[in-house]
Formats: C-alpha cells, sequence, structure tokens
C-alpha cells in the first residue's frame, strides 16, 4: 500500500513539473512573439518605413519551391508574429513555402490542408471523413494558392519536421491516389524529394509517457499531461479571441467549437469528451501512436520516381548495454524527463505488443520525443528501401525510391525555434537539405527510341 502510495505521488509529482514546464515554455514564445510585434511596430511608426510596393510574385519558370512542414505544437510563417518555427531556415532560399497547418490537427487533415494551400480554394476534408469526425466538410479558403501551377511539370520538394514528414507522406498518397475532387491528374509525381527531420515515420512511445493509453491509438489516460492538454485546448477554442487565435491557432476552426456556435451546453460535451475532435480521434496525438501510425503507414507507399533522405536524432548512449541520456548539457528542458523515460521503456506486460517481433530495447534510442527507430525510414508494417548514409559519396549518385538516412547526435528540436541551441549544425543541415535540392536531385526522363538524349 506505501508503495503504491508513493508511485502515485511520483507520478503527480512528475506531471506538475511536465505541466509547468510546457506552460512555461509555451508562454514564453507567446510574450516573445507579442513583444517582438509590439517593437516592430512602435519602430515603424517613429521611423515610417517607406512603402515598396508589391514584390514581384514569382513566376512558374523559377525554381520548384521547397515546402517546409512542421510538426505538432508547430506554426507557419504569419503565426507568433516574427517567429520562425524552423529558426530563420527559410531565409536560406529564394523559393521557401513555410505554411500554417494547424498545431493540433489530424495527419489527415494537414494534409489536406496543405494541398489548398499550394493550389488554393477551399480546403475539402472529404464528406466521408468530415461525417465521421464530426466537423464542416469545407475549411478554410485560400483566395491565392502559393504554388497554383503545381503538376507534374512543377514538382515540390518537401521539407518535415517531426509529424510533417508523415504528413507529407500522406499527402503524397492522396496525390497518387487522386483524392482531391476537380483534380483528377494529379499524381506521385508532383513531388519531387521528401526530406524528414527527426520525423516521426513510426509512432513514438513517448505518447504513452504523456497519455495515451497502449491499449489503443485513441483513449487518454484520466490523469495526465494530455488531458490537461486536452481541457486548455478546448477552453481556447471556445473562447474564441480572435488577436490570440491569430498569433496561435491549434486549427480546429473546421469543428465550430466557439461559444458562439455551441454555448455553454456545447462546452461541457467537449470537456466531457461527448464530442470534437479529442472524442473523435481527428487530432494529432493517435496519430503518433505506434498504432496509430501502423495504421497509417498500411496505406503509404514509398515512390521509385521521388527521392528520400531523413535525419534521425538521438540524445541517448548505450551502457553495458542499456540506453541512457547523453547528459543533461545540451538538452531542453522539455524533453530531459522525457529522454530518460524514453529510454527505459516497457511496453506493459497486459497489453498485446504493437507488431510480430517487436522488442522494448529497439525503441530505447531517443531524441526527447521520438524513438530514433522511428525517424530512420518507414518500418512498420513493412520495412520500405533504405540505406544508413556514413559519408555523402558514398551514396553518390542519389537513386529515388530509397530512404536515405543519416542518425545525429542531438535532440528533438534542435534544428528549428532557436538556431543559437544548434550552432554550426544548423547551417550545415540545412545548407545540405537545399543544396541537394538544388543541385542533386533531377527528375529522370526517359529516352525513347532514335532519340539523341540531353548531354
Amino acid at each position: 500500500m506505501i508503495v503504491k502510495w508513493w508511485v502515485t505521488a511520483f507520478q503527480l509529482t512528475e506531471l506538475f513539473v511536465s505541466s509547468l514546464v510546457h506552460l512555461s515554455y509555451g508562454f514564453y514564445l507567446f510574450s516573445t512573439a507579442v513583444a517582438g510585434d509590439v517593437s516592430q511596430s512602435v519602430s515603424n511608426w517613429i521611423f515610417k518605413p517607406k512603402f515598396e510596393g508589391n514584390k514581384e510574385i514569382k513566376s512558374s519558370n523559377d525554381l520548384p519551391p521547397i515546402v517546409l512542414v512542421h510538426g505538432i505544437f508547430g506554426f507557419g510563417k504569419g503565426r507568433l508574429g516574427g517567429l520562425s518555427y524552423f529558426a530563420g531556415a527559410e531565409k536560406k532560399d529564394d523559393r521557401v513555402l513555410v505554411p500554417d497547418l494547424g498545431s493540433l490537427t489530424s495527419i489527415y487533415d494537414r494534409a489536406r490542408g496543405l494541398f489548398y494551400y499550394l493550389k488554393g480554394g477551399q480546403v475539402d476534408y472529404g464528406e466521408e471523413h468530415s461525417k465521421a469526425c464530426g466537423h464542416s466538410q469545407f475549411g478554410r479558403v485560400y483566395e491565392q494558392g502559393h504554388y497554383p501551377e503545381w503538376d507534374e511539370d512543377h514538382p515540390i520538394h518537401f521539407v518535415g519536421h517531426s509529424a510533417g514528414a508523415q504528413v507529407v507522406r500522406v499527402l503524397h498518397q492522396m496525390l497518387a491516389d487522386k483524392a482531391f475532387t476537380g483534380y483528377e491528374n494529379t499524381s506521385e509525381n508532383w513531388i519531387l524529394s521528401i526530406t524528414s527531420l527527426s520525423g516521426a515515420l513510426n509512432g513514438t512511445t513517448r505518447t504513452y509517457f504523456d497519455g495515451m493509453q497502449p491499449e489503443d491509438e485513441k483513449s487518454l489516460m484520466p490523469v495526465s499531461l494530455l488531458q490537461l492538454c486536452r481541457i486548455g485546448v478546448i477552453v481556447y477554442e471556445w473562447l474564441d479571441i480572435p488577436w490570440m487565435k491569430d498569433y496561435y491557432n491549434f486549427g480546429f476552426d473546421h469543428f465550430s467549437m466557439t461559444w458562439r456556435k455551441v454555448g455553454i451546453r456545447g462546452l461541457l460535451d467537449y470537456l466531457l469528451g461527448n464530442a470534437g475532435p479529442f472524442a473523435s480521434g481527428d487530432w494529432i496525438l493517435p496519430d503518433l501512436t505506434i498504432q496509430g501510425s501502423i495504421k497509417l503507414n498500411r496505406h503509404l507507399r514509398t515512390f521509385l520516381q521521388t527521392y528520400y533522405f531523413s535525419y534521425a536524432t538521438k540524445h541517448t548512449t548505450k551502457v553495458t548495454g542499456f540506453a541512457v541520456p547523453c547528459g543533461i548539457r545540451g538538452i531542453h528542458p522539455l524533453l530531459f524527463i522525457r529522454v530518460l523515460q524514453m529510454s527505459q521503456w516497457r511496453h506493459p506486460q497486459d497489453v498485446s505488443p504493437p507488431y510480430k517481433g517487436y522488442r522494448d530495447e529497439d525503441w530505447w534510442d531517443n531524441d526527447g520525443a521520438l524513438n530514433t527507430i522511428s525517424m530512420t525510414h518507414p518500418r512498420l508494417p513493412v520495412e520500405h528501401p533504405s540505406c544508413l548514409v556514413i559519408k555523402d559519396s558514398d551514396c553518390q549518385p542519389l537513386q529515388p525510391g530509397i530512404w536515405y538516412y543519416k542518425i545525429i547526435e542531438g535532440d528533438h528540436i534542435l534544428f528549428v525555434v532557436n538556431r543559437e541551441r544548434a550552432g554550426v549544425q544548423f547551417d550545415l543541415i540545412y545548407d545540405s537539405i537545399f543544396e541537394r535540392c538544388r543541385k542533386h536531385v533531377l527528375r529522370k526522363t526517359t529516352t525513347l527510341p532514335n532519340q539523341v538524349p540531353p548531354e
């Protein structure tokens, strides 16, 4: 009885500390964005910068855009004031797009939104999916697509961080399946390359520490970090304070959770789990469980004409066969506790393993948010072609249809939000990504009989 009491006390203490750290960091980012915008407004009012007119719109003859897709709790250009999710990496190339896809919406909903962000028009989530999940079929309207000429002759490079990598893979499959009404000509060849940066390709055991039930990919533990997150998000969406949602948006506008639409009774329904994204499972966390990722991956292919690259991160090392954190230095406070917990992960004995051949030790190496085994390449339920890269010269010339991957020492957010944390590694990583997209990834053309190939 005493042991059980101590375990409960420890769990509540860990929940309190984790909640405090996450809330403090979120408040820090939000307040920094507001302060930065206020400072910029005052500066503009004092110095009155000259109006430069509209910038020239890029033509279809320009280089194909590189699209940076954020992960969970992330944000695109235009959110959080002047802050950059990718820590300014978008400035390294003249043709980079950073869409805002909602920080907690599901992989499916994000993929649909990403398509219309590029092509333009009103986001269509599909009638069947919308009815099943209890939200509107239609969402945000993009009067002008950010790359309306996008097609097989004008393909795109995608770079996805964390869950953003899975968003791009799901979009890729949708293009191949011609899943967008009114766009019957889509194909897998609309995407030239996919780069996964600490990508959630096979799920993560962190979801279980945060509150997802190991028994399935939808249920939440009654007392957990995710329960607190769920309540906070519901209240935030219900209050619907315009200036706050302009700064940060969880992405659930298509659920119409505001007080104007549902009133007090609707709020109670959401809090009790009777309605909304958390009731239907149409949000990001179920997609990041191992079971949820396997469910997604069953329908996702690696295409023979697309180039794939992956950077897997880890902040653990092996000591006498066991994984332990590399140390306190260099790891973000948000991730320290989770690195330690994930390196000691044990799947509950009374719950069936998520797949045949599962071993706890395969999932011990991690970066505080994702397991390293999950980030290298798609493995579950079927392993896709892959190649571990030690030296870049070893894999030249690059071949499509193969996941080239590197393993890098670092935590999950080393290459986002704060550029100074990564130091010189930041430039090395993003310079290599952009250089590869511009110089080494080329769509191979088929030479017809009696046709002289181009020099």
